[in-house]
């Protein structure tokens, strides 16, 4: 094969020709083998404490073996995002063959150094290497915790690390390291002697690094080598497939649909027969005598106040119901490989520039409709009503992440490919498709006419507030998705691999729908109490789900996580709070429709009949 060594997952080599490069590309999955004696880069990657996920590190952070030159691996933009800085090692690990305790590098370690090491290994630090693709973690150091009267308290460094590595044929299918029968080197409080290492005075330490490797043939075939990786773990396993959870939601929501949507029909059924006399004439006459929805036709499609505001959140979230139906369609059809870091993180991105043209025809088409008449300030305000929030969110997550040194935090290129993005792209789009918008939109569709004296609103009693409807319009969509929402968490704040789309578009789909007819229900009780400001009412609703969301990220926190400290919390915070913003906009883009449909329903057939 003229097409160099290696697999293709680990990117083309350089020394291929164009039409071996466009052949292979197609097929990610295919391995092109090593040779007994090849090289396997081992790339070190980042470190960081346990418990905090997002709080990671450069490997060369700490003071351990490093070349003198440092040569970085070119990432993709997810894995940029996701934190990876993998830079080549001093390990030397050729396919196939085996090496007993060959020394690394020897070091002279300083008392500040030897305290850095302390305090990393006491916080739970460990690494990630990557060999082939194959992620590869271990602790840096051991600590031991022993007695009450005397208290004990042991720091230790490992210093020999054996690398286990699984093959077959001339691929690469498992990789991990292991301490297993070595001692580590003690790390003692201002120590200048050290078993395992020679005390030089003035608090310094010298360790010696070293490191096996051993192959084992495996019977597993490449591609199936994925399989291997989810088998193992070196974090904590918790995510299964939870049935009876998702069976109790689902029974929950069809039992409150089926009881809103019944309800409904029948109240519905009972007004139409009360309303609509027997009599010549539209809605015009129909307001003689009588109480309820039917008396406020004339208000009913009086256009809200801040209607630019309006039709940008509309917009913003038709975007997002676009951007996460695309996601999770496209992860079941399989196009993302759990184990590749920031696959999920990169597509997300490129979707949100390219529907940017969704939220601009949207919220510039229905703008036009309600007689807005300041529509470049419409297609800006759409376009920055996200994108300004995340841009401050990300400015703080990312001085806080530079402050600290994190790997989190972005390097100047990736700011100005993600700037570029947005400035290239997706404004562009959102200005096209406001354009295409306004020049497409109709006039708005009303059943009835809007009288120019407005009509005056009556007293209405306490559970009819805006602020009782958010509680109800909230925490109804919210109690559907609870239980899914934890295992989201879970993987986006945790350590886990999330594979159970299929039950994460149930799940996407039911909130959707309760939020819907949570919105009709709660616009139907309103307009019986003869309030016709349903426009944002509706939007308030179901959006209020966002509180309930972001309350729930604070209780995950505290109680269902271990994460501490300031970078951590930034982090965790600032991004929980542009979620909870996502399900708003989501949310209440939905009810709004379902409540304009729902309205334009019910005048309507009392107009007809």
């Amino acid at each position: 094969m003229p097409c160099g060594k290696g697999h293709l997952s680990g990117g083309c080599q350089r020394t291929m020709d164009l039409h071996c490069i466009l052949i292979l590309c197609l097929f990610s999955g295919w391995a092109l083998g090593y040779k007994q004696g090849d090289n396997v880069t081992l790339y070190v990657n980042k470190v960081g404490p346990y418990h905090n996920p997002q709080e990671t590190y450069h490997y060369y952070t700490l003071p351990v073996c490093r070349p003198e030159k440092v040569h970085h691996k070119s990432l993709s933009l997810g894995e940029v995002l996701d934190g990876d800085r993998m830079a080549e090692s001093l390990y030397h690990i050729r396919f196939r063959e085996n090496v007993e305790k060959k020394t690394l590098c020897q070091l002279i370690l300083s008392e500040e150094q030897v305290d850095q090491l302390r305090e990393a290994i006491e916080e739970l630090f460990y690494f990630e290497f990557v060999l082939d693709d194959i992620p590869i973690w271990g602790f840096v150091g051991y600590i031991e915790e022993s007695g009450f009267l005397p208290h004990s308290h042991k720091v230790g460094l490992w210093t020999h690390l054996e690398f286990n590595i699984e093959y077959n044929g001339d691929s690469v299918i498992f990789a991990n390291v292991s301490v297993k029968d070595v001692k580590p080197v003690p790390l003692e409080e201002g120590a200048g002697a050290a078993v395992g290492g020679v005390g030089v005075g003035g608090g310094s330490l010298t360790v010696t690094h070293t490191y096996s490797v051993h192959w084992f043939e495996s019977p597993l075939p490449h591609a199936r080598r994925a399989d291997r990786l989810r088998d193992y773990s070196f974090f904590p396993k918790t995510l299964e497939i939870h049935w009876l959870s998702i069976i109790n939601s689902l029974v929950l929501v069809v039992l409150l649909l089926g009881f809103v949507i019944i309800i409904l029909m029948r109240v519905l059924k009972n007004d139409f027969a009360r309303y609509n006399v027997e009599e010549e004439g539209g809605c015009d006459d129909l307001d003689q005598g009588d109480n309820g929805w039917k008396i406020i036709h004339t208000d009913v499609f009086r256009f809200p106040p801040y209607k630019s505001l309006l039709c940008a959140v509309l917009g913003v979230g038709a975007q997002f119901l676009t951007l996460a139906t695309g996601i999770i369609v496209m992860a079941l059809l399989g196009m993302f490989n759990v184990h590749r870091h920031g696959a999920i993180n990169s597509a997300a991105i490129v979707m949100y520039a390219l529907t940017s043209c969704v939220s601009g025809y949207v919220s510039c088409s229905f703008y036009t409709q309600i007689n807005g008449q300041r529509w470049v300030w419409n297609i800006i305000l759409t376009s920055s009503l996200f994108s300004a929030p995340l841009f401050i969110t990300w400015s703080i997550v990312n001085s806080v992440h530079w402050w600290s040194g994190s790997t989190q935090a972005l390097p100047a290129t990736t700011v100005l490919l993600l700037l570029g993005a947005w400035v290239l792209v997706g404004f562009p789009l959102t200005v096209i498709g406001g354009i295409v918008g306004k020049n497409r939109a109709g006039s708005f569709q009303a059943p009835c006419r809007t009288r120019n004296i407005a009509r005056q609103i009556p007293p209405q009693p306490w559970y009819k507030h805006a602020a009782v409807h958010m509680a109800i319009g909230g925490f109804l969509p919210f109690s559907a998705i609870s239980v899914e929402l934890y295992y989201i968490f879970a993987t986006v704040w945790g350590r886990e691999y999330y594979t159970l789309y299929g039950i994460l578009l149930c799940v996407f789909a039911i909130l959707l729908s309760v939020g819907a007819c949570i919105s009709v229900a709660l616009t139907y009780f309103l307009l019986s109490g003869e309030d016709y400001r349903w426009w944002w009412r509706s939007v308030l609703s179901t959006g209020s789900t966002g509180i309930f969301i972001f309350v729930y990220s604070v209780f995950y926190y505290r109680n269902r996580s271990s994460m501490s400290g300031l970078v951590q919390s930034t982090e965790f915070f600032g991004y929980s709070l542009l979620t909870a913003m996502v399900f708003s906009l989501m949310l209440g883009s939905v009810s709004f429709w379902a409540s304009l449909a729902f309205i334009r329903y019910i005048y309507r057939s009392l107009k007809m009949d």
